[in-house]
C-alpha cells in the first residue's frame, strides 16, 4: 500500500472508531451533559485530531500535515460561529437539556454527508472549471466584509426564518412536548415534533456555512490553481472538515454559556475569509501564497480576535461602574 492509501485507511478507521464513541459513550438518550463532560470530550476530539496531523506528518510529510492543521484550525473557527446560530435555534425553541445532545447528534450526522457530498461536487467544478475559485473569491471577500461590519442587530431568529415558514407551510407540525420523539402519531396523522423542525434547522445552517467553509479550505489546501488536486489535497479537505464537525456537540455545550464572551471573534473569522479570498484571486496574477504564511495569518487573526473578546468583556463592567 502506498503512503496515501494507508492515511486514507486510517482516517476511515479513526473516523468509524470517533462515531462509535459518539454514538455509544457521548450520547446517551435523554442524558444531560455537563460544562465538565464537554470540556473533556472537547479535548478528546481535539486531541484525535492532532494525532491524525501528526500520523500525516510521518506518513505523508510536513506539508500535508501543515495543510490539514490550517485547513482544521479555519474549519474549527468556522464551527464555532456555526454553534452560536446553533444556541439561538435551540434557545428559541425552548429545546430540553435532555433532548438537545440527540438532536445535535443527529444534525452533525446530516452536515457531514451533506458537507461530503458538496466537497465532491466542489472538487469536481474546480477540476473542471478552475476558474470558479475566482467567483470563490470574490464571493469570501464579500462574505467577510459584511461579516466583519456585521451589527448585533442583525442576530439571525430561528422563527422568522424561511426555512421555518417552508416547514410550517409544507409539513404537519406540533407544538406538543416532543419527550425525545421526532414524529409523533395523532388520530391517525403523522406529526412532525418540534425536535425534527430543529435537526432539519442544524443540517440547513451547516449547508449556508458550507458555501463559506468549503472555498476557504480548498483554497488553503490547493496552492495553485492551475494544478490538479493530488490525493492528499482531497484526503486533507475532507478529514479537516469531517474532524472540525465532531467536535461540534461537545463545543456546543462548552460555549453555551459563553456566547457574549467572544463578541470580536467574528471580525478575526471576517479578516481571514477577506485573506483567503484575496489569495484565491491574486492566483489570477500567478501570485501564490505558501501554506505557512496562511497558517501564521488565521493563527494571529484568531488569536488576537479571542485575546481581544476577553480582554473587552473584562473592561466593560468597569466602564459601567463608571459615573
Amino acid at each position: 500500500m502506498t503512503p496515501t492509501e494507508i492515511s486514507y485507511l486510517t482516517f476511515g478507521i479513526v473516523l468509524l472508531i470517533a462515531l462509535i464513541f459518539d454514538f455509544g459513550l457521548f450520547s446517551k438518550k435523554n442524558s444531560h451533559v455537563t460544562m465538565r463532560s464537554a470540556f473533556y470530550q472537547s479535548v478528546f476530539w481535539v486531541l484525535i485530531s492532532i494525532a491524525f496531523c501528526v500520523f500525516l506528518f510521518f506518513e505523508d510529510g510536513s506539508k500535508v500535515a501543515t495543510k490539514f492543521l490550517t485547513a482544521y484550525l479555519m474549519e474549527k473557527s468556522l464551527s464555532i460561529d456555526n454553534i452560536f446560530v446553533f444556541i439561538l435555534i435551540f434557545s428559541s425553541f425552548k429545546i430540553a437539556d435532555s433532548d438537545t445532545a440527540r438532536a445535535l447528534l443527529i444534525g452533525i450526522l446530516l452536515a457531514i454527508v451533506f458537507r461530503i457530498i458538496f466537497i465532491a461536487i466542489g472538487i469536481g467544478l474546480i477540476e473542471r472549471f478552475h476558474w470558479i475559485l475566482y467567483i470563490f473569491g470574490i464571493f469570501l471577500v464579500y462574505t467577510g466584509y459584511k461579516l466583519f461590519f456585521k451589527k448585533d442587530e442583525e442576530e439571525f431568529n430561528p422563527r422568522e426564518s424561511k426555512l421555518y415558514r417552508f416547514l410550517r407551510k409544507y409539513f404537519r407540525l406540533t407544538t406538543m412536548e416532543p419527550r425525545g420523539k421526532y414524529i409523533i402519531k395523532r388520530n391517525g396523522k403523522v406529526y412532525f415534533t418540534i425536535l425534527s423542525v430543529v435537526v432539519f434547522m442544524l443540517a440547513a445552517i451547516d449547508i449556508v456555512f458550507a458555501l463559506d467553509s468549503i472555498p476557504t479550505v480548498v483554497s488553503i489546501v490547493r496552492e495553485r490553481a492551475d494544478v490538479p488536486f493530488s490525493p492528499d489535497d482531497v484526503l486533507v479537505i475532507y478529514s479537516s472538515n469531517i474532524f472540525a464537525i465532531l467536535g461540534l456537540r461537545a463545543l456546543f455545550f462548552l460555549l453555551k454559556g459563553a456566547v457574549n464572551k467572544f463578541d470580536f471573534l467574528q471580525q478575526g473569522i471576517a479578516v481571514v475569509l477577506i485573506f483567503i479570498g484575496i489569495k484565491m484571486l491574486i492566483e489570477f496574477f500567478d501570485i501564490h501564497i505558501s501554506i505557512y504564511i496562511s497558517l501564521a495569518v488565521i493563527v494571529v487573526c484568531l488569536t488576537a480576535s479571542i485575546l481581544y473578546s476577553v480582554y473587552h468583556n473584562r473592561k466593560m463592567p468597569k466602564q459601567i461602574k463608571e459615573p
